[in-house]
């Protein structure tokens, strides 16, 4: 059915409860059920309450991805599937397909390097897209085409009725496509174009993050363009009936008609997408977990006391951003604080009482603060200045010191000498004088004073001379320093570098012993000169003060890979354990190497083997950290560098493996190949390192350390890699919210260095 739909303004019409964290992605079904994804890696299908037309309740939850789901497709039914199927696709790298009659996952589509982010049906096939900037076809749940569509992550795909698929990616292009031949690359948005959908009997629609939505002809021609959004637009959608919806950062989804926006409907949170329903009626995704269904059918409109309930709510999360001066007014502070005397006469500061914010100014004369009046945002952009203190400033600064202290407040106005203002400040939070220099570059970088001049007059108020500044003249300009950071960027590589010999030993010694008497496998067991020769080269890396004067015989490197190979997989861990500590003596690790460079690479053999089915703990844990220490003799970072992909691919689930130690170990191979994919200045490498690396501060399971190294590796990809753009296309900005709020010190200063990041 087809409604030709005269605009009524939308109320709502109810609201769906289930997911435990954002709603990421929404599907219509049919007429009947809506599929919805979210951040908590669920899928939730809805169908309509029997008992209530108006609403919805959640019939199936589909669990089995294990990052945060996306995308999402249906395809309808067929005779073996009644109810349809259902694509997904995830920050897990994998593309579902869910049998909607039982939720049951049917096909998993296992070839993206990185993250999913579209899915689009296409007569019999799936082709999904990838922030690994291809685009894939699957059939019959093998993949039958991939190719490289972008030069930027691939944000999102579709089909259009005549056929061709658009694609829209992060270098702000769109591109036409006939199968894998790009017809045309469409230029035009100046940011990352996240949405796409068709405009029936048009062309096609798309949401970019530079707040607007385009509408383009197959020919190329931009029909129109609708600007008012004040924030990154996600997702857009159109109805036969000729309206367009979008979703916004802004907390909004705009209804537009002819290009005009007729109607905002306000959330209390990120709107990430937004579809219409066949009716007309519209669903969003937000960011407060919450699905809701809006309507212009007066006879599906919520009850008063729902819409009343949700009024209320939009009013106290309103209520709770609210700022004046650029400071929440619940951070303003109270009247209690006018007891204190000002500093000097027409001082103003600014108090809260009751739900506003009123400016006082301080008489000298008279000894009191005198009220000026109701401070009121304007058009100026004066009432944004930040108040400290119920101080107006033209900067308030968030300042970490480090060394385990807490971040302090740094107040500053542009007319103010940087060492006059960094001297009061130690002085008021009794810090000592050391931190003197750091804190006045600390204030030109971020008051953007990259040419302040001293001047000569300054006096410094404990020596009475003109500013000293390191290595210049007294009198000349500061050079202002980076900003300051906590733990990143990481320099250097970490390794694995202690070992329990003696066990190592002992358990060989054991699965040797089990080998001999076993009539199957006794011609792979060693002989006495060879068990006698492993413990002759565990007694050269016992030797640590000699590493510089001990060599390898060439026969130690073939015996080790012999048990490598030959081995049954349940027995081959120590000697791994070994070999893992052989890579640190230079000339073990410089024998090594010719056995990885010809044409048998014996290392990419032993990550197959130990990655198998059945892949045993034990054997993940000694060969990821095998790896890690690779990276600590530079012969092996082009082969590091060459094979990234194939490691992070075999390893990618070690994150959320139960084994703690196994856990940190892969954690600790993402931080170090940010550190030499920075070095190489590999994007492409980097943004692989990046998408693994996001998935573990998301773990629930993750250790701490785990954590901690991963968003160190983020924080460093960003900061001095390649991949700034594409961590805030994929919301890092709400990992680094959630590791500042955590009560682990380090998880909480790492992620206000991310956080730093994206706001320079």
């Amino acid at each position: 059915m087809v409604m030709d739909i005269d605009f009524n303004e939308y109320k709502l019409r109810c609201e769906l409860h289930g997911h435990d964290d954002d709603v990421r992605g929404i599907c219509v079904c049919n007429d009947e059920n809506i599929a919805t994804s979210s951040r908590d890696r669920t899928i939730r299908v809805w169908s309509l309450d029997p008992s209530d037309k108006r609403k919805y309740t959640s019939e199936k939850i589909l669990l089995g991805h294990t990052s945060f789901v996306g995308p999402l497709a249906w395809i309808p039914p067929t005779d073996e599937y009644p109810e349809g199927r259902l694509v997904s696709g995830s920050m897990d790298t994998f593309v579902f397909v869910w049998n909607l009659m039982n939720g049951e996952n049917i096909q998993t589509l296992k070839g993206h390097q990185m993250q999913v982010t579209g899915v689009a049906i296409d007569n019999e096939d799936i082709v999904s897209s990838s922030v690994d900037q291809t685009l894939k076809r699957w059939r019959n749940g093998q993949l039958v085409e991939s190719w490289d569509a972008h030069q930027s992550p691939i944000q999102a795909v579709i089909r259009l009725p005549s056929g061709e698929l658009v694609s829209g990616s992060s270098d702000a292009s769109l591109k036409l496509w006939k199968g894998k031949t790009s017809l045309q690359t469409l230029s035009g948005h100046t940011d990352t174009v996240r949405g796409l959908a068709v405009m029936p009997d048009l062309g096609f629609l798309s949401a970019s993050h530079d707040g607007s939505i385009r509408l383009w002809a197959l020919s190329g021609e931009v029909l129109l363009e609708m600007v008012g959004h004040t924030s990154l637009v996600y997702s857009v959608d159109a109805h036969s009936s000729g309206l367009i919806v979008s979703a916004s950062e802004d907390r909004h989804a705009k209804i537009w008609k002819d290009g005009v926006c007729v109607q905002s409907l306000e959330h209390p949170g990120c709107i990430w997408d937004a579809k219409f329903l066949e009716t007309g009626d519209i669903v969003t995704a937000c960011s407060d977990g919450v699905v809701r269904v809006w309507t212009v059918r007066h006879d599906a409109i919520a009850d008063q006391m729902e819409i009343d309930a949700y009024d209320s709510q939009i009013s106290q999360y309103k209520l709770s951003r609210k700022k004046v001066g650029g400071l929440k007014l619940d951070e303003l502070p109270g009247l209690d604080s006018l007891t204190s005397p000002g500093t000097s006469d027409g001082q103003t500061k600014v108090v809260r009482e009751g739900d506003n914010g009123v400016a006082y100014a301080w008489n000298m004369k008279e000894q009191r603060w005198d009220k000026i009046g109701e401070v009121v945002d304007g058009p100026d952009g004066v009432a944004d200045r930040p108040i400290h203190e119920g101080v107006q400033y033209d900067f308030v600064f968030d300042v970490d010191i480090g060394d385990g202290e807490p971040i302090r407040k740094l107040p500053y106005n542009r007319s103010d000498n940087p060492y006059d203002a960094a001297d009061k400040w130690l002085l008021k939070e009794n810090l000592p004088f050391a931190y003197r220099q750091q804190i006045v570059e600390f204030i030109l970088q971020n008051s953007g004073q990259k040419d302040f001049n001293f001047n000569p007059s300054f006096r410094d108020p404990f020596t009475g001379a003109n500013a000293y500044v390191p290595g210049q003249a007294s009198r000349t300009a500061a050079t202002p320093a980076k900003p300051l950071y906590k733990h990143i960027p990481k320099r250097g590589v970490l390794v694995f570098d202690a070992a329990q010999y003696d066990g190592i030993l002992k358990k060989m010694t054991e699965f040797n012993t089990t080998l001999r008497s076993d009539a199957v496998n006794n011609d792979k067991s060693l002989t006495e000169l060879e068990v006698s020769r492993v413990g002759a080269i565990v007694n050269i890396l016992k030797d640590t003060s000699h590493y510089h004067s001990t060599n390898f015989a060439d026969m130690d490197i073939a015996l080790l890979l012999k048990v490598l190979q030959a081995w049954p997989p349940a027995m081959m861990f120590p000697a791994t354990d070994i070999v893992r500590m052989l890579v640190l003596h230079h000339h073990g690790a410089s024998l090594l190497i010719k056995h990885v460079e010809n044409n048998n690479d014996l290392l990419l053999d032993l990550i197959k083997k130990v990655t198998e089915d059945s892949a045993l703990p034990a054997n993940l844990l000694t060969t990821v950290r095998v790896l890690v220490n690779l990276f600590k003799n530079s012969s092996f970072h082009y082969w590091l560098q060459t094979h990234h992909s194939q490691i992070l691919d075999a390893f990618s689930n070690c994150y959320s493996s139960p084994n703690k130690n196994l856990q940190l170990a892969y954690s600790t191979l993402l931080l170090n190949y940010a550190v030499l994919l920075i070095e190489k200045k590999d994007q492409e490498g980097q943004a692989q390192v990046l998408s693994a690396a996001l998935q573990v501060p998301e773990e629930e399971a993750a250790d701490v350390d785990s954590k901690f190294r991963s968003l160190v590796a983020i924080g460093s990809l960003m900061l001095e890699g390649l991949v700034k753009k594409i961590a805030i296309d994929f919301d890092v900005e709400s990992i680094a919210k959630s590791a500042k709020a955590s009560k682990e010190a380090k998880i909480a200063e790492v992620g206000a260095d991310i956080d730093l990041v994206i706001r320079q």
